[in-house]
């Protein structure tokens, strides 16, 4: 009976995580597939094609909202590693680990909640909504994701390194070059490229906290999905997938050189 069972189970996970990978991931095949789909009308396959990417390159609204998109979620991934950077690092000289709690929140908090949150705020201090307001809630949000990151890996550090450092003579600027950045490097990098990846991709803040002017691509993608079904949608989303997918592979070589120093 019991050989039975386990004989039971080892033949149902296989097939209980094959069809939760299915289920996941062939909506992104089909969008994949489709983009290259020559044809206006998406659920039907006539030939092969690239015309909608070369759509997307003749298109100059789109261009320019990838180029807000792009520079607004370079600028809060700037800021918010930089700032969260500084608050771990600051953390040193006190011994309350309260503080860090403010930023759990945000990953636990709905984000048409923060979004909201963000235009009452701007409208109450006439603030203009345009780079600045995106900026400023993309790099919240992102504070959320860089201060647990940096700090788990600040915490492993050893401080007998920075108390030797300054023993030697180095000053706190030396020390800091030289011994907490490159240990914290691997950190850095996946934070950033996490709030790189959560700041292209988000919608929420975007839509609430733009103007008709200054729009994200996902803002703008959401404009063409709602008159109606678009090839060059599925082109938009095919490119994404490449992006965010080396972004991910970027991702696991950084956790995998992290966990190679730390066991260093």
């Amino acid at each position: 009976m019991v050989e039975n069972r386990r004989f039971f189970f080892r033949l149902v996970h296989p097939v209980f995580v094959m069809l939760a990978y299915l289920f996941l991931y062939l909506p992104v095949v089909v969008l994949a597939i489709f983009s290259f789909n020559d044809s206006e009308v998406s659920a039907r396959w006539v030939g092969f094609t690239l015309r909608w990417y070369k759509e997307l390159l003749k298109n100059t609204d789109l261009l320019e909202s990838l180029q807000v998109s792009v520079v607004v979620a370079i600028s809060a991934t700037f800021l918010s590693v930089l700032l969260g950077t500084c608050f771990v690092l600051a953390s040193r000289w006190w011994k309350t680990p309260f503080l860090f709690n403010i930023f759990y929140p945000n990953i636990l908090l709905p984000e048409i909640v923060m979004s909201i949150g963000l235009l009452s705020t701007f409208v109450f201090f006439n603030i203009p909504l345009g780079y600045g307001s995106l900026i400023t809630g993309h790099t919240l949000l992102g504070l959320g994701f860089v201060v647990p990151i940096v700090r788990a890996r600040f915490t492993e550090l050893d401080p007998f390194l920075t108390e030797a450092s300054l023993d030697l003579g180095a000053t706190y600027g030396q020390t800091l070059r030289k011994i907490y950045i490159p240990l914290l490097t691997p950190s850095l990098l996946a934070s950033s490229l996490l709030v790189f990846t959560l700041s292209l991709d988000d919608f929420l803040i975007a839509f609430f906290c733009s103007n008709p002017s200054v729009q994200t691509l996902s803002v703008y993608v959401y404009s063409l999905a709602r008159a109606g079904i678009d090839p060059t949608i599925n082109a938009i989303s095919a490119c994404f997938l490449v992006v965010s997918s080396v972004v991910v592979l970027l991702l696991c070589v950084l956790g995998v050189a992290d966990q190679v120093l730390g066991h260093e």
